[in-house]
């Protein structure tokens, strides 16, 4: 018996025929990048309506967060549907749209929720045809998206698996993945392997946007060129938009007369070990940093070694969440001592390493790395994103150790 298919009526909004293979091929991944303005939302939301129009789908929806899908996201699937006008075609819940023609569904869910990740629990879901995470950007661990990627696999059926996303930097594992290795370049319409890119801005959606937007845009490219074009034109950064650490230089690691701390950070199943030397200099108001260790899977004994071979005796201050290793390496003679944990410690941390000027030695390429992806998630309340601050994290504990004492301020 063939799926059921029901006649779609036409929309009363434009969608740029970009979008168009998303339906019109065979590819199992689709890359959705664009700027603010692109439509890529609006438009995604309307393939996938009129793809439950057809029978034997099943299409898991999904942002890194969503709190309340009822709330944030189907009303707008609502709008797409009241535009076809196929508002009775179709039964809504609080997490899901089901198309009572075709018995096509969409399901709303979140990857993590206040309940903690729920990726083991997606990924049992049963028949799911399509998997789109929008928002794709706020999904940093790979490992995440694979669980969910590798339960798509329904037969009989097109598998789909659509990310769709503003272009973060050149360090996200979606960059790295689908463009870097594949051999694309960003803001490519292309089909490659089995992945197709779709790329859109502004100029793609003008019929859908005002006099008024278009005329800021044009003054946007003249007066403010760089934020044009990552932000509107939807173009992989170098660095994050909104990083901590926007003022820091490389140069040479010379702490000289210098008193060297070392920071270390411990690692645990996915995450580094990290160790890195900080040399202050209080009358210059210059803070040296150079990376020493970036190092996954290593035990307790080779890391006393490692920091026995570059400390010396100089002073480690490391993570205090693992008072067990800390005590296993000074009976192996480190000179290793806990940093202090507290609330509101790593916003104090972080501002008196703003306070200096950062040097960083030319081979920290890892140190690098983070400076240039760590970012706050929301400036205005001082929210981070928890990735990129291995080193950084290492980086606070011995910076604060040595402008205020381990007693004086804590240490997340």
């Amino acid at each position: 018996m063939k799926p059921q298919r029901m006649n779609k009526s036409k929309p009363s909004v434009l969608i740029s025929p970009k979008y168009a293979p998303i339906t019109q091929t065979d590819s199992r991944y689709y890359i959705v990048t664009g700027g603010r303005g692109s439509s890529k939302s609006f438009s995604i939301a309307s393939l996938l309506t009129l793809l439950t129009c057809e029978g034997g789908h099943k299409i898991l929806f999904t942002r890194y967060t969503m709190t309340s899908a009822e709330i944030s996201i189907i009303p707008e699937f609502l709008e797409k549907i009241e535009l076809f006008g196929l508002k009775e075609y179709f039964h809504i819940t609080k997490n899901e749209i089901v198309n009572k023609t075709t018995g096509s569904k969409i399901l709303f869910r979140g990857i993590k929720t206040s309940s903690g990740d729920q990726s083991a629990n997606l990924k049992s879901l049963q028949g799911i045809t399509t998997f789109v995470v929008e928002e794709a950007e706020e999904l940093v661990d790979e490992d995440t998206f694979d669980k969910i990627d590798l339960s798509v696999r329904q037969k009989g059926i097109q598998n789909r698996v659509i990310l769709v996303m503003n272009p973060a930097t050149k360090e996200h594992w979606i960059y790295k993945r689908f463009f870097e290795q594949a051999g694309v370049t960003g803001g490519s319409n292309t089909t490659k392997g089995d992945t197709t890119y779709i790329h859109t801005t502004y100029k793609d959606n003008e019929a859908n946007v005002s006099k008024s937007f278009i005329k800021n845009m044009d003054r946007m490219r003249r007066d403010r060129p760089k934020k044009y074009l990552l932000e509107i034109l939807g173009g992989w950064q170098d660095s994050a938009e909104g990083v901590v650490f926007s003022d820091w230089s490389t140069g040479e690691y010379n702490p000289n007369e210098l008193q060297v701390t070392y920071g270390m950070d411990f690692g645990f199943t996915n995450d580094p070990t990290t160790l890195i030397g900080v040399a202050i200099d209080k009358k210059k108001r210059i803070i040296y940093a150079k990376e020493y260790m970036y190092n996954t899977g290593i035990s307790t004994t080779d890391t006393a070694n490692i920091v026995l071979l570059t400390c010396g005796k100089n002073l480690v201050v490391a993570d205090s969440a693992e008072p067990r290793m800390i005590d296993e390496m000074r009976k192996q003679k480190c000179n290793i001592v806990g940093a202090k944990k507290g609330a509101g410690s790593i916003n104090a941390g972080i501002a008196l390493i703003q306070d200096y000027e950062l040097v960083v030695c030319p081979e920290s390429l890892n140190l690098a790395k983070e400076l240039n992806n760590y970012a706050y998630s929301h400036k205005k309340s001082g929210t981070l994103i928890d990735n990129y601050n291995h080193l950084l994290d290492a980086l606070r504990y011995s910076v604060s150790y040595t402008l205020m004492g381990n007693g004086k301020i804590e240490i997340r």
